[in-house]
């Protein structure tokens, strides 16, 4: 059994990395003791072993957090008794600092960022190591962007945020629709609609925290919200595209598909990284380019009265997370907890189907479509994460791809795709066109 505190001075006996010489691990998974990192770190444990993928046996992993017995937990729940791990606190920057001086590549499931993420990233940008995270606060983003763009820059940190179900199917999803329109028609769609077909799995606790921060920092603060609504906010140019996007806040009816549509909780962080993968990408898909999300619901009266049920209990939701006694009263009640979750079973039979619709100038149809085999809150979200992480350490050279913030689709790209369908359960297909 190995385990280190942050402060310790280690020494690889691992061949050095002429890029990282002086790294020990060549991941470290920061917040193994939540729900979702526990979750990751079981699907490490049991990717990297030599007998099931000897490709990526060699890489040398910890887990690290701020509680060794309950760090012990994880390790005798995965059964791994031998796997390092680090004590670091996220409110304790030295900690994090002598952790990140031995990482490669780190692994974020501590959240709601927006309270326990700036360290972490400050520590990964002092000591040039690439960083994922699963965050779906666009303001968190926005505001370490504001930060440590530059720092990151110079010391060669490579952020990237929204590494689980909020973004990558959105983000990695329209690069595949581009992809296949200039390889079939020698041009980008101008417009991309994004739907939810099916899904089954619930949010997690982290994620219900992660969106009540949200709320009570948008509150009574008015260039929040002002920040919240702007579908350029992660956009890093001093002059950003200006084209109207539509956002569904009410339920509408698809005449060309025959479905009620109602607005999908996810959609103000992921279309927010799409615009920001498209200015990362000289503006690929275009200055003018359009996007959109939303759920499918079934035709007829269920339909409708699905949709302005769906979007009555978002915008109550979002109301009641706004102040401090209903607040209180649905984390106490009705909300899961953070660190909370669905059991095997339930996350292994879950899974989501997403649907991409864009028109070609000559009026062709072109749908595609990105799938997962688990519920995408949990068992989706914890291989989406850890394969990332595995790319941006492998497949993605710091010479390809240098320091600063970053989305899935822009620092890894069909790299990402390709490993997802190999690892990860995801499937993405062009359905017709």
């Amino acid at each position: 059994m190995t385990e280190l505190t942050a402060t310790q001075d280690t020494h690889s006996t691992q061949q050095s990395d002429p890029q990282n010489p002086d790294k020990n691990y060549d991941i470290v998974l920061y917040g193994a003791t939540s729900f979702v990192g526990e979750l990751t770190a079981e699907y490490l444990h049991r990717f990297l072993n030599p007998n099931y993928n000897a490709n990526d046996s060699e890489v040398k992993w910890a887990i690290a957090g701020r509680n060794e017995h309950k760090l012990n937990d994880v390790k005798d729940a995965i059964n791994a008794p031998d796997l390092p791990t680090i004590l670091a606190d996220s409110n304790d920057l030295a900690s994090l600092n002598a952790m990140c001086e031995q990482a490669k590549v780190v692994i974020s499931t501590v959240g709601p960022y927006l309270k326990y993420g700036e360290n972490l990233i400050q520590a990964c940008v002092n000591n040039g190591t690439d960083y994922v995270d699963l965050t779906g606060e666009a303001i968190f983003i926005k505001d370490m962007m504001d930060k440590y763009s530059d720092d990151a820059k110079a010391s060669g940190a490579r952020i990237v945020n929204s590494c689980g179900f909020d973004s990558i199917p959105s983000d990695l999803g329209v690069l595949f629709t581009q992809n296949y329109a200039k390889d079939k028609f020698g041009e980008v769609f101008d417009t991309i609609h994004m739907r939810v077909k099916a899904s089954k799995g619930g949010l997690s606790g982290g994620t219900i925290a992660s969106m009540a921060t949200i709320f009570e920092e948008v509150g009574t603060n008015k260039q929040r919200r002002k920040q919240l609504a702007n579908p350029y906010l992660l956009v890093q140019d001093s002059n950003p595209p200006s084209v109207r996007q539509t956002s569904h806040r009410t339920p509408t009816y698809d005449d060309t598909h025959e479905r009620w549509v109602a607005p999908f909780v996810m959609e103000t962080i992921n279309t927010r990284i799409v615009h920001h993968t498209n200015q990362l990408k000289d503006y690929a898909y275009g200055r003018d380019f359009k996007y959109d999300e939303a759920m499918w619901m079934p035709d007829g009266m269920k339909g409708r009265v699905m949709s302005y049920g769906m979007t009555a209990g978002l915008a109550g939701f979002a109301l009641g997370m706004s102040f401090d006694k209903t607040r209180d009263l649905l984390n106490d009640k009705v909300l899961p907890k953070a660190g909370t979750g669905p059991s095997k079973s339930e996350r292994d039979n879950g899974y989501f189907d997403i649907r991409f619709f864009a028109d070609t100038v000559d009026g062709e149809k072109v749908q595609t479509q990105v799938k997962g085999d688990k519920d995408p809150g949990y068992g989706g979200t914890c291989q989406m994460l850890a394969q990332s992480a595995l790319c941006l350490l492998k497949d993605v050279s710091k010479d390809e791809v240098q320091g600063g913030f970053w989305t899935p689709a822009s620092a890894m790209g069909e790299k990402l795709i390709k490993r997802l369908e190999s690892h990860a359960g995801l499937t993405f297909a062009v359905i017709d066109g």
